[in-house]
């Protein structure tokens, strides 16, 4: 039987799209046993991609380093129609007949390189006076927010109206789907983030990764993608 401290370590998943990310932590307990589990970052049911999940509590304890560091995605920003949770889960709020041409997309793009300010969504889990703001946001109720400095460096992909792809790089604390909900809003037609892949998350990208659809497949070795040297990790990017 394998002892609790040889599973213990940092443990980066590829999460498939619509489950949840604590879900892939639930997995994890049940197959080793180790109640103390954390992240270095959640998704979204709708996204995929780098999830690094610290198993033991000599990880868990590094938290905030793997939290601190930079990150990568690949978005999908459509255009014309805006949600109220900035993304493709939410209620449609706008539409607009308005097609943007490349030249500005390409100008709108240039107002999000560099250090902005960036207002976080209601619907995400940020805490307000004690409150997370999605609590606020499913009763319907909407209050000002402070926006924080983040960093951002963008590559227009591909735009085929609606849909426009971004390769995004960003610091601790990017919200991507207010970054798409801004974009609409600088091109005057509205978008909301209609698919998102987490390529990155500090040194460990999706080369990286064990498959979390196959964690309970029997057979499936994801110990072999587990990592124990936390030092050159956690002090990366």
């Amino acid at each position: 039987m394998i002892m609790p401290s040889s599973q213990e370590g940092i443990l980066p998943v590829s999460k498939p799209k619509t489950k949840t990310s604590f879900s892939l932590v639930s997995t994890l307990r049940r197959l080793t046993g180790i109640r103390t589990i954390g992240h270095a970052g959640t998704l979204d049911p709708f996204a995929d991609g780098v999830m690094v999940l610290l198993i033991g509590k000599k990880y868990t304890q590094l938290s905030n380093r793997f939290l601190n560091q930079d990150k990568e995605y690949i978005a999908t920003v459509h255009l014309g129609i805006t949600t109220d949770s900035y993304d493709i889960d939410g209620q449609i709020t706008a539409q607009s007949p308005f097609i943007p041409s490349l030249a500005e997309v390409e100008d709108a793009l240039l107002k999000f390189q560099g250090t902005i300010l960036q207002t976080p969504p209601m619907f995400s889990a940020k805490k307000v006076e004690g409150k997370k703001l999605y609590e606020l946001a499913r009763k319907g109720i909407t209050i000002e927010r402070q926006p924080s400095p983040v960093t951002l460096r963008i590559e227009l992909i591909k735009y085929s109206y609606p849909l426009l792809e971004l390769k995004v790089q960003c610091s601790k604390g990017t919200y991507i789907r207010s970054l798409a909900y801004d974009i609409g809003l600088e091109l005057t037609c509205g978008a909301h983030l209609s698919a998102l892949t987490r390529t990155r998350s500090g040194s460990l990208s999706l080369e990286d990764c064990c498959d979390g659809a196959r964690l309970m497949e029997s057979g499936y070795d994801w110990k072999q993608f587990l990592k124990r040297d936390a030092t050159n990790i956690a002090t990366c990017c």
